[in-house]
C-alpha cells in the first residue's frame, strides 16, 4: 500500500470513529430533547459513518468497485432525506416540543467535530469519488450543525417548534442535493474513465 493509501485510510477511520461518536451522542439528545433537527442530524451521522466504513473499504480497490461504493453513498443520502422529511411531517403533525439549549449546544460541539473531519479530507486534496463523497458529507455535516444553532436560538427566543421542524427540513434538503451531487461525480468519474 501507498503512503497516500494508508494517509486516505487514516483519515477515513478518524472520521468515521467521530461519526459514530456522533450518531449515538446527537440520537440519544435528539430523543431527549425531543429535537427534529438533532436526531436529523444523528441519522445524517450514522449514515456518514456508513459511507466512511464503504469508502474505506474501498480505497485500494478497482475505480469500478470505488464509483460503487460512492453510488451506494449518494443513494443512501437520498433515503436519509426521505426519512428525515417523514419524522419532520411526522413532528409538525403529532407536535413535539424541542430543547433550545440542548440544539444549540450539541450542534456547537457536532460543528466544531465536522469541521475537523472535513479539515482532515481537505488536506488530502484527493481526485478519488470515494474522497470527493467523503468531503461533501462532512461539509453538508458542518452546514447543517449551523443551521441547528440557528433553529435553537429561534426554539429559544420564539417558545415554538417550528424553526425545529424547518431545520429538520433543510438539513433534508442539504442531504438531498449532497445525494446527487455524489451520484452526479460518479457519473462524470465513470464517463472520464471510460
Amino acid at each position: 500500500m501507498t503512503q497516500d493509501l494508508a494517509r486516505q485510510k487514516n483519515v477515513l477511520r478518524q472520521v468515521l470513529l467521530w461519526n459514530l461518536a456522533l450518531f449515538a451522542g446527537l440520537g440519544v439528545a435528539g430523543w431527549v430533547a425531543d429535537s427534529s433537527a438533532l436526531l436529523a442530524n444523528a441519522v445524517d451521522n450514522g449514515s456518514d459513518a456508513a459511507v466512511y466504513l464503504l469508502s474505506y473499504l474501498a480505497i485500494d480497490r478497482r475505480p469500478v468497485w470505488k464509483r460503487g461504493a460512492a453510488t451506494v453513498s449518494g443513494i443512501m443520502l437520498l433515503i436519509f432525506a426521505v426519512a428525515v422529511l417523514a419524522d419532520v411531517v411526522r413532528r409538525w403533525m403529532y407536535g413535539a416540543e424541542p430543547l433550545g439549549p440542548v440544539m444549540i449546544g450539541l450542534a456547537l460541539v457536532a460543528g466544531a467535530i465536522n469541521l475537523w473531519c472535513l479539515v482532515l479530507l481537505r488536506r488530502l486534496r484527493s481526485d478519488d469519488v470515494n474522497m470527493k463523497a467523503a468531503e461533501t458529507f462532512s461539509f453538508n455535516d458542518f452546514i447543517s450543525n449551523g443551521g441547528v444553532v440557528v433553529a435553537g436560538v429561534l426554539v429559544l427566543w420564539l417558545g415554538s417548534s417550528w424553526p425545529d421542524l424547518v431545520a429538520g427540513a433543510l438539513i433534508a434538503a442539504v442531504a438531498f442535493k449532497g445525494g446527487i451531487e455524489i451520484l452526479q461525480s460518479v457519473r462524470e468519474d465513470k464517463r472520464s474513465d471510460g
